[in-house]
């Protein structure tokens, strides 16, 4: 299981430190994988692989649920996206919390004393990780070009909103899924 801790902090090497924008040609979409690719891909193998580093952010899931939708929805307020955008500092405080939220979501889901609490929690965070990605994807006009003083660029948000979609929903609902399926085996073995 340490393989999948390593694994985890090569990519999250990779989604700091690689040219992401340059690859893709646009902010935002670098922005969005860097999100997604931290909360969840790169946080989840972190709880798996480095069980007792990673215990200390075991609280409730619905309460780290709770603290990554504030971080997540926030940091995708114009205000505060225009900061990350444009300070070193920011950019640093704002990747450090979705690091941060992302391993309360998974450390409590994983080990919550009841699966059904865990599956809860990450079913929480699918559906508003799903709905911020629609809001990202059907908004009629660029919501961070004039913050972050760049030319408006629809196409490369909706793109963001789409990484969003494409990366963050599938996971967090499989992994819901596979947490509700061993709470039914539990109790189908209790019976």
């Amino acid at each position: 299981m340490k393989a999948l801790g390593y694994i985890a902090l090569a990519l999250l090497g990779v989604l700091w430190f690689s040219p992401l924008d340059i690859w893709l040609g646009a902010d935002f979409p670098h922005h969005m994988l860097q999100h997604m690719g931290l909360v969840a891909v790169v946080t989840p193998l972190m709880v798996l692989g480095f069980p007792h580093i990673t215990a200390p952010f075991a609280i409730s899931p619905l309460a780290g649920a709770v603290v990554e939708f504030v971080i997540v929805w926030g940091w995708h307020l114009p205000h505060l996206h225009g900061l990350a955008d444009g300070s070193a500092g920011w950019l640093i405080l704002e990747q450090s919390s979705f690091l941060i939220a992302g391993l309360l979501v998974w450390a409590g889901a994983l080990r919550a004393p009841q699966p059904l609490a865990g599956a809860g929690g990450l079913l929480l965070t699918s559906m508003h990780m799903t709905l911020l990605g629609a809001l990202i994807i059907l908004a009629p006009r660029d919501l961070y070009a004039a913050i972050c003083g760049r030319a408006p660029d629809l196409e490369a948000q909706q793109l963001g909103g789409l990484l969003m979609l494409g990366i963050g929903t599938p996971i967090y609902l499989i992994a819901g899924l596979s947490l509700v399926g061993r709470a039914l085996e539990t109790k189908g073995e209790t019976a």
